[in-house]
């Protein structure tokens, strides 16, 4: 039964791309030789996006977020005037998400990784999107260095790097860190309507280590969890923001069952 569903959304995504890309037999190779990588131009039929992106991994995170729309269909729809923050931006297919056709809210975008961050920075200009203001920026518990660990192939963020040795490995990379705190000190932020985040397990040091009178100025969390441990699990997540007093919704994943969405709200 799981093996059905799981060909079943695939065949389904498959059609959305079929339909929702106009250059598919573009980005059709990335799908059939994974290795295969260079950066290519998605373009989307509706709304008329063009997202430049490296590899299938990318082009899944641009029809999540365009395609399905999942940070609206388990979360919200970004209003006028809003202010939000994007953590774990990618090639940036939230940010244009929210922002493509409304000038009138405020994006804070997130992406530590340099490769991703550059192509972030094009596809703004590229789509003429001058309301996200873009960070090569990694956010964490403490404000430092964070080490990103490239084993799998993909940037994933791993842990700060205190006690760890810095060992030049080309599966390893150091960025930077902020914290949420430092982020609304700098803007002089006295509220955010919206906190999106993707950051690989990141979720959990940062939520955790917020103070109640930081998390108060944080009306909505849309976010896709990773499942880490028992200490770093879904359950655990849902039980602080309850306790912060959001009230959270969860949402499986297709797929895999370590990861999913959550979206808490204040009522």
């Amino acid at each position: 039964m799981k093996r059905l569903k799981a060909l079943t959304y695939y065949g389904y995504s498959l059609l959305e791309m079929l339909i929702g890309f106009k250059n598919w037999p573009t980005i059709l190779p990335l799908f059939l030789c994974r290795s295969q990588t260079g950066v290519r131009k998605l373009i989307l039929r509706k709304p008329k996006v063009e997202i430049l992106v490296r590899n299938a991994m990318d082009v899944w995170s641009v029809k999540e977020t365009f395609l399905d729309q999942f940070y609206t269909r388990y979360g919200v729809s970004a209003q006028d005037g809003w202010t939000v923050i994007d953590i774990g931006a990618g090639v940036g297919d939230y940010s244009l998400y929210v922002s493509h056709g409304n000038q009138a809210l405020t994006v804070y975008a997130f992406e530590p990784y340099q490769e991703s961050y550059e192509l972030l920075m094009r596809n703004l200009v590229n789509n003429d999107i001058e309301n996200v203001r873009a960070f090569q920026q990694a956010v964490w518990s403490k404000a430092g260095k964070l080490q990103l660990d490239f084993s799998t192939g993909e940037p994933l963020q791993i842990s700060s790097v205190e006690g760890i040795e810095q060992d030049g490995s080309s599966e390893k990379l150091f960025v930077d860190a902020m914290t949420l705190q430092e982020l609304f000190n700098i803007e002089l932020l006295d509220k955010v309507n919206l906190l999106k985040m993707d950051c690989e397990g990141a979720e959990y040091e940062i939520l955790f280590n917020a103070s109640p009178a930081l998390l108060r100025k944080i009306e909505r969390i849309i976010m896709e969890y990773h499942d880490l441990d028992e200490s770093y699990h879904h359950t655990a997540l849902m039980a602080f923001l309850e306790a912060q007093g959001y009230v959270v919704e969860r949402y499986s994943n297709f797929v895999h069952k370590e990861i999913g969405y959550l979206f808490a709200f204040r009522p």
